[in-house]
């Protein structure tokens, strides 16, 4: 598939229902997840069933067909010109830090290590941006535990199929977003439930949690356990 290289790869998080309430700026990449992509090829690697089903691709702008188009486009851009991908990414995120004080979230809709690429292909280490504070939600505990020590806020995503990592990033302190059906309960598995809906800025506030989610878009169909 052929691909334009769009304007801005972040947008503002003013579109967004959730990051529109967060307290300061806010951007976020999104890409098409999953392996919704001419090359097939997986950009949430540990995407379970249940999460690919109820991916919040579907959810809010996401269901209109020109914002799943521009994610797409986006993500064969990545797909087929990584380097070149990477290097506007840096220049992007160079301007927001000169404007001042911004979250980034480089995986609304992914879980690539973007903080790693960032470095191999611009040289850019983002940890050296002052003004911007990253932060993202992944499946793989292995990026949990590799920037556990760094400014770099990660919440681990539970599914059907990944109780012991979920298990593992609680007791190293993270926070893990479940997605829930009903009225959130106090507590569950024996950690305290906070409502990770309010603001994406919840999941900074505190360490070792649930920041429980209710179920959206496709979610509230799920049949697989991904939704409790």
């Amino acid at each position: 598939m052929n691909y334009k290289i769009p304007k801005n790869l972040l947008s503002k998080g003013s579109t967004n229902a959730k990051t529109a309430k967060n307290h300061i700026d806010t951007y976020i990449l999104y890409l098409s997840p999953y392996n919704q992509n001419s090359l097939g090829i997986n950009v949430c690697p540990k995407a379970s069933e249940g999460c690919a089903k109820a991916c919040l691709f579907t959810a809010g702008r996401g269901k209109f067909t020109n914002v799943q188009n521009a994610r797409i486009n986006k993500t064969e851009y990545y797909l087929q010109d990584k380097e070149r991908f990477i290097l506007q990414m840096a220049s992007e995120l160079v301007k927001i830090n000169k404007k001042g004080k911004a979250l980034i979230r480089l995986n609304g809709t992914s879980d690539i290590d973007f903080i790693a690429l960032l470095k191999k292909y611009a040289k850019l280490d983002v940890f050296d941006l002052n003004n911007l504070i990253f932060y993202d939600y992944t499946k793989i505990i292995g990026k949990v535990r590799k920037y556990i020590d760094k400014p770099y806020t990660l919440t681990f995503s539970r599914a059907e199929d990944n109780e012991n990592e979920m298990m593992q990033a609680l007791h190293l302190g993270t926070n893990v977003s479940v997605v829930f059906n009903r009225e959130l309960p106090s507590t569950y598995r024996g950690f305290k439930v906070v409502d990770g809906d309010i603001t994406d800025v919840e999941m900074m506030k505190y360490n070792g949690v649930i920041l429980g989610l209710k179920a959206k878009g496709d979610a509230k169909k799920d049949k697989t356990g991904f939704v409790v």
